[in-house]
């Protein structure tokens, strides 16, 4: 499942994965032919589908795909959809190993369905743990450097220095606990209201692809457009390292537009990682990034800043929340809060009409008893029948469960106030209270719809706890740790229910899909942390003008700063200008529903563009929105040349082009912890500040 540090990024989803769906449909027409197909291949116990090969491989590109997602959450926050990357490659490591063992005549145990979902299941987990860790939101929220960009909450009470021990600690102590939450409720979300889960359905179409005969041939061809786009994202990520010399260097910061557009933030960066990402994520996404830069950079900010020494003081220094960066960051949080809170609502109204609905008629007749016939269900067929066989298979005793989640919870309840002494053992039983509540409002949504609300549901921890334990008594950071602690068990519980959906249709062992996850997510607690703090000592993480910005700390950080403070932290006039964009927020994603549900013919919902993408820019800028941009009009321009062609590559392109330009971020942070400067600074001056450089060096 896709992620991100807020869910705008969980609409992102609905590209490729969408297009994998439809494929998959169209090839499924007739539900018998596809597990006919597979009708005379054993399915091996669960025990067998957690195999050793399976968890090195996926403990590899766990590690591959940690690097990237840490990246992606220090710059923008983008993060698109990896499960492609991750069942693809997968399948391709694996499937390299067995044909080599057995050309040599020493397989023992041939590559199954299985054993991929189980690789896949376990990367995703592992990357997923650097959504949920919040290294680059709430925790880095805590550091000093995030915590010294503000004039107000920066005191020893509201400031945590971050160190490795604790974080790993804190992720072990609190992202087990969602994955007892809501297994209980597996058979009832899967077999009797039968939620779609879009992403794990996509996922397990595409496994089932890659195991039949015409799907491993795409998938080899897939697998080698991917590492071709790979080395060239690589090659091209190297051959610019050279020109960075200092910051503001380089083709990263080339004025595409001019230099006055460059001050606004608006120019073209060079940057396959967002090329990649643009061409994974749907095009009003891309567009909505777009609009929002334009908007903000281009009307609102000149608007604000004219006003200075007359809203705020002219004195302030550029990073005060006091000042046009407070505007900036609570304008952007207003606009989250209304999209998160719109879609919260939303789902929760739409969850209790659907529970309402199916509970109030007929028991489902769908539901297929292990070895029943045909003739037991009108609506049974050979696929649901056998899937429900094995799903109902090597269950989870719900014993083991409830107990699990007590025993897990207990511990937190201790251990969390220990790492973050300013919240106490009450406001940690409480979460815990409310989160398994949460967590099924979540996943069931997630299952209808494809959103996982987990950073939403943080975001409202944080204003909950940071106001119920004040300012003074640390509720900056008692804030930011509720929301590690609720987004964890929320985020889990929905990513482990769509496991629950590709076992399902991969003929995968519940058991199997809940030890994989498990294992993911503790390969994830030690790898995300380790991960971020390899790029934390390398580099100055959250410094707006440096590298790696990680806009998402200062914006967390803000969030919890409201919570303490109320609306006295605000400039003048802020006040006005977040209530408007809050509304605005709200009222945009209304009246895409209204349209989406009455007008559709013309499908005007299409265009309608998302506030909380639009909300990303108004902090950053508009470059990596253009980047994007880019990257729909490769895949635009694919599309009208050869539709089915950009529908089977376009991801193993995108993939190899996030891929490549992240992992060079792993020898550029070896050489400059090694301080290797690259030798040349590209740098743009106007006309003018060059006469005076010449002038400067004439006179030397």
């Amino acid at each position: 499942m896709v992620r991100s540090i807020d869910n705008h990024n969980d609409d992102h989803q609905d590209g490729w994965e969408t297009e994998a769906l439809d494929n998959g449909d169209q090839q499924s027409t007739d539900k018998v032919l596809v597990e006919a197909a597979f009708k005379g291949t054993p399915v091996p116990p669960w025990n067998k589908q957690i195999t050793v090969r399976a968890v090195v491989t996926s403990l590899v590109l766990s590690l591959v795909f940690n690097f990237i997602v840490c990246k992606l959450n220090l710059t923008t926050g983008v993060i698109p959809s990896l499960n492609v990357a991750a069942g693809l490659l997968g399948f391709a490591v694996v499937k390299t190993w067995t044909t080599v063992l057995e050309k040599l005549g020493l397989l023992k145990q041939p590559f199954t369905r299985q054993e991929n979902t189980v690789i896949q299941t376990c990367v995703v987990a592992s990357s997923g743990i650097a959504f949920s860790s919040g290294t680059a939101s709430y925790l880095l929220g805590m550091s000093p450097l995030v915590s010294g960009q503000g004039d107000s909450g920066n005191t020893p009470e509201n400031v945590k220095r971050l160190s490795l021990g604790w974080m790993i600690g804190f992720l072990f102590v609190v992202s087990f606990v969602g994955l007892f939450s809501i297994v209980t409720l597996r058979k009832i979300m899967i077999l009797k209201y039968k939620l779609t889960y879009p992403s794990g359905t996509a996922t397990a179409y595409l496994i089932n692809s890659f195991h039949t005969p015409k799907g491993a041939k795409l998938a080899k061809k897939q697998v080698a457009v991917l590492f071709k786009s790979f080395a060239v994202s690589f090659v091209w990520a190297f051959f610019q390292w050279f020109y960075t010399a200092v910051d503001g260097c380089g083709f990263s910061n080339f004025p595409t537009f001019g230099l006055q557009a460059y001050d606004k933030k608006f120019y073209f960066d060079f940057s396959s990682t967002y090329i990649g990402v643009g061409m994974i994520c749907p095009y009003m996404v891309n567009v909505s990034m777009l609009l929002g830069a334009i908007f903000s950079w281009g009307v609102l900010w000149p608007i604000i800043e004219g006003k200075k020494g007359v809203w705020y003081s002219a004195e302030l220094s550029p990073t005060s929340l006091h000042g046009l960066q407070g505007y900036k960051v609570f304008i952007a949080i207003s606009m989250m809060l209304g999209d998160g809170l719109y879609h919260v609502l939303f789902m929760l109204i739409k969850t209790i009409h659907s529970l309402i609905v199916k509970n109030s008629g007929k028991k489902d007749s769908s539901v297929v008893a292990p070895g029943a016939s045909v003739l037991d269900s009108e609506t049974a067929d050979y696929d649901e029948i056998r899937r429900t066989e094995f799903f109902m298979k090597d269950q989870i005793p719900n014993k083991v469960a409830l107990s699990g989640y007590v025993v897990l919870a207990i511990i937190s309840v201790i251990v969390v106030p220990f790492i973050f002494h300013q919240l106490k053992w009450y406001h940690i039983l409480v979460a815990y209270a409310i989160a398994p509540i949460l967590a099924f409002c979540n996943a069931y949504g997630c299952g209808l719809t494809d959103w996982s609300l987990a950073s939403n549901y943080g975001k409202l921890a944080i204003i909950i706890f940071s106001s119920w334990v004040g300012l003074n008594n640390g509720g900056v950071v008692a804030g930011l740790a509720s929301c590690g602690v609720m987004m964890s068990i929320v985020s889990t519980a929905s990513d482990l229910m769509q496991d629950f959906k590709t076992g399902y249709l991969t003929l995968s062992s519940p058991r199997s899909m809940f030890f994989a996850q498990v294992i993911g997510t503790a390969i994830g607690c030690i790898m995300s942390p380790m991960v971020f703090w390899f790029f934390y000592k390398a580099y100055p993480i959250g410094d707006p003008n440096g590298t790696y910005p990680a806009p998402y700390g200062l914006l967390y950080r803000g969030i919890a700063l409201l919570g303490v403070e109320g609306i006295s932290s605000l400039p003048k006039n802020c006040l006005n200008l977040v209530i408007v964009f809050f509304l605005i927020a709200f009222a945009i994603n209304l009246i895409k529903e209204l349209l989406q549900r009455y007008e559709t013919k013309l499908g005007l919902h299409r265009f309608v563009p998302s506030p909380m993408c639009m909300a990303i820019p108004f902090y950053l800028g508009g470059f990596f929105g253009i980047d994007m941009c880019v990257g729909s009009l490769i895949l635009f321009l694919w599309e009208r040349r050869n539709k089915q062609q950009a529908t089977d590559f376009a991801p193993a392109v995108a993939s190899g082009l996030i891929c490549g330009d992240s992992l060079w971020g792993v020898p550029a942070a070896i050489l400059s912890l090694l301080n290797v400067k690259p030798p040349i600074c590209m740098k743009f001056l106007s006309a003018a500040v060059n006469a005076k450089v010449d002038s400067f060096l004439e006179g030397n």
